[in-house]
């Protein structure tokens, strides 16, 4: 497990990545004042950062917040970034928001005052400044979409892809999948026997839109398709394993 090195390493600064995986999570853990609850479909990000969570009458978060002798209790939200394509291990990252409830409406806000953000590569404190004024990585709502078409119906594209991929990184390689993609680069996940690895391409420009994503896209495949061919990779048909 870990992430194999790559001479092309752009990716999306923390704050950026952060904000990225709120917008796309569709559930959320939430703990406050002892009561915890999971969440689907319930929240919502304001451009500030400020998490908003819709929870019904009976939830006991509202009662929480309510009723806090403090007036706004102390709350800890966590988000899972997960892969949509079927790889070992689909959690690419967790995200965690410690704060304050309020209640606003009917709904419950949440002001961080802590943000933290895991990845494979480690645990970062992200800047509360730089979380209020960072926005999503334009390809979020999009990826998705878009990286299970290239595993489904463009695996040829991913194996011509791994000839950007030093030999070192394939050695073992029983399969690669499209893990990962924003207006930075795509990243690949390459499966061993009982490991497995990360390896990211960057795009020579960054892609503010799926259009742009295409072109860079073709780029790395003419790349590919220009370099020398690697040691054949091995190949084995696996059920579906999250």
């Amino acid at each position: 497990m870990g992430d194999d090195s790559h001479s092309r390493t752009a990716a999306p600064a923390a704050a950026e990545r952060a904000r990225s995986v709120l917008a796309a999570a569709w559930s959320c853990s939430v703990t406050a004042e002892g009561t915890r609850e999971e969440l689907v479909g319930a929240h919502t990000v304001g451009e500030d950062g400020r998490v908003f969570v819709e929870v019904p009458e009976d939830s006991a978060l509202l009662a929480a917040a309510i009723c806090a002798p403090r007036g706004e209790p102390s709350a800890v939200l966590e988000f899972a970034d997960v892969a949509p394509v079927p790889v070992r291990n689909r959690i690419r990252s967790r995200l965690w928001l410690a704060g304050w409830f309020a209640v606003e409406g009917e709904r419950l806000v949440c002001t961080p005052t802590r943000v933290v953000l895991r990845r494979p590569s480690g645990s970062v404190v992200v800047d509360l400044d730089e979380f209020a004024a960072a926005v999503p990585d334009p390809l979020t709502t999009a990826e998705a979409r878009l990286l299970t078409h290239l595993a489904d119906c463009h695996a040829d594209a991913v194996e011509r892809l791994t000839r950007l991929v030093d030999s070192d990184s394939l050695h073992g390689a029983v399969r690669v999948q499209p893990l990962a993609v924003d207006r930075h680069g795509l990243t690949l996940r390459i499966e061993r026997a009982r490991t497995h690895g990360d390896v990211r391409l960057a795009f020579h420009a960054p892609a503010d839109d799926v259009a742009q994503l295409t072109e860079r896209m073709h780029i790395l495949l003419g790349q590919a398709t220009a370099a020398s061919c690697p040691r054949a990779l091995q190949r084995q048909r696996t059920d579906g394993d999250g």
